[in-house]
């Protein structure tokens, strides 16, 4: 007897076509099953060369945005300091003033946006990690290499004046996070003093120019009044152009770097004390590279204090006013107190005969060096 819109079964009865779809498609499989396995066939050599060519792609990828990215540094560095210096000149203000505002701000850039970035993002690890991590960078690598390029000379000004502001907003930073957090009304104390900071600067741009300077400034060949404000606005696009190019260059580096670190396994808070710090931190290393070699070391160490002045008063300041942040233990205990030890032990090395020598340099070098050990270590 057969149904209807049924199948006949072995006994004559009706079987719905579910049944029979079901049954058959078990028939398929076991044969399928004796035929290949119960398990799907291991790669060939050939699938693993195809599996290990985007890997290898991605990674020539990052290794050439690492070189566009050094290429555009050394670029944007030395377009930046020229212009600066120009500035100076047709503003009648001290050359470590340029280097303590403009030209630490403008290489700062890469940092704002970054902790920006990761502060709206959620990752406050390179929000506050990028700044700590910066700071120790500016320090102890851009000071070291900037002084085994030549002696930087110190002025009595950085030690009285611009040093002490730097040791201050760091320990600000380390006092304000000890409870793990920074909230909008900590983020706008920032912001307030970062605008002080600059109207402090601002003030004693054209009071406090030393003998030396002055002298430099009516050798400079200025501009008559007619012809200032054009040769001002020419140079001012010249340093927006260099800044540009630093950023540029600090963002293609970082993300380069980021992926390759990330491809070993790394954590973001150590990308962030390393690779990003260190990234962000080019602009200024090639920056102040490029003040050392045209004999502009009060640009380079200026350039070195404002811009630790600038991370943390103005970039933690917009970054905790945007979103609150949380700090982690290990910031607290372990990082905040390496920027806190490398920022006081300039002070002796800047005092003794007012310079930092070659010595002093390599000393310094070795300093970030250990609490890298120390950093990868933990």
């Amino acid at each position: 007897m057969r149904a209807k819109d049924g199948t006949a079964g072995p006994t004559g009865l009706a079987v719905p076509p579910s049944f029979g779809a079901c049954f058959d498609g078990q028939l398929r499989g076991v044969a399928h099953e004796a035929t290949t396995g119960p398990y799907p066939a291991p790669p060939t050599p050939h699938d693993r060369k195809h599996r290990r060519h985007p890997r290898i792609a991605s990674m020539i990828v990052s290794v050439a945005l690492v070189l566009v990215g050094l290429a555009l540094l050394v670029l944007g560095g030395e377009v930046l300091i020229r212009a600066a210096s120009r500035i100076a000149d047709l503003a009648g203000v001290s050359p470590a003033v340029v280097g303590l505002t403009v030209v630490a701000a403008g290489t700062s850039m890469p940092e704002l946006v970054v902790s920006l970035r990761g502060s709206l993002g959620g990752s406050d690890a390179i929000a506050v990690g990028n700044v700590i991590g910066s700071n120790s960078f500016n320090i102890g690598v851009i000071l070291g290499v900037c002084a085994l390029v030549a002696p930087l000379k110190i002025t009595g000004r950085t030690v009285r004046l611009e040093w002490p502001l730097m040791l201050l907003a760091a320990f600000q930073l380390y006092l304000l996070s000890r409870d793990g957090r920074i909230d909008r009304l900590e983020g706008t104390f920032f912001l307030v003093a970062f605008v002080a900071f600059v109207a402090f600067s601002l003030k004693i741009a054209h009071s406090d120019m030393d003998p030396g300077e002055r002298s430099q400034f009516a050798a400079a060949g200025v501009p008559g009044p007619r012809r200032r404000p054009r040769a001002l606005g020419y140079s001012g696009l010249n340093a927006a152009l260099g800044c540009g190019l630093l950023a540029g260059g600090a963002e293609l580096l970082v993300v380069g770097a980021t992926d390759l670190a990330r491809s070993v396994g790394a954590t973001e808070e150590v990308i962030s004390l390393t690779i990003v710090a260190a990234g962000t931190s080019l602009p200024e290393l090639f920056a102040s590279i490029a003040a050392t070699r045209q004999g502009r070391a009060d640009v380079a160490i200026s350039n070195v204090i404002g811009s630790n002045i600038f991370n943390v008063l103005a970039i933690v300041g917009v970054a905790a006013t945007v979103r609150p942040l949380s700090v982690s233990a290990e910031l607290i205990a372990r990082d905040c107190p390496w920027m806190l030890g490398l920022s006081v032990l300039l002070l002796p090395l800047m005092r003794s005969g007012y310079r930092i020598s070659r010595g002093e340099g390599l000393l310094l070098l070795g300093a970030y060096g250990l609490y890298l050990e120390i950093l990868l270590k933990s």
